[in-house]
């Protein structure tokens, strides 16, 4: 199983796909990598060379991925709850934050219904 930025990635999957497994890099920009360093993206990971892994996580190296990527997500986030801008105080809510409805939604940010007391049925 090769390892890139700490991740193990898959070795009976295309390098295409098993490159996704890394925080940072969809399919567009693990295409653009294996296009860089010229390697078939259809190749699957445990038929590479040592080589080509060299130079696959030297290309990686160049993009913001894995802890850094966290990192400055999550910097981000805390700043916008520092600075009291919309999209902090929903964050420090719990509540959906780019403007999606939360009155029949939003379990995924809200958790696990609440039951009001006395509402009547009509």
């Amino acid at each position: 199983m090769a390892r890139i930025k700490g991740v193990d990635i898959p070795d009976n999957k295309h390098i295409c796909i098993s490159l996704t497994y890394i925080y940072g890099i969809g399919q567009s920009l693990a295409r653009q990598i294996l296009e860089t360093v010229k390697i078939d993206p259809a190749t699957k990971t445990r038929d590479l060379k040592q080589e080509d892994l060299v130079k696959i996580r030297d290309e990686i190296n160049k993009h913001l991925t894995e802890g850094d990527l966290r990192r400055d997500t999550n910097m981000n986030i805390k700043t916008k709850m520092e600075i009291n801008s919309y999209q902090g105080s929903r964050h420090k809510k719990g509540l959906p934050v780019r403007g999606q409805r939360t009155n029949r939604n939003a379990r995924t940010r809200k958790g696990k219904g609440k039951t009001v007391a006395n509402k009547k049925k009509v």
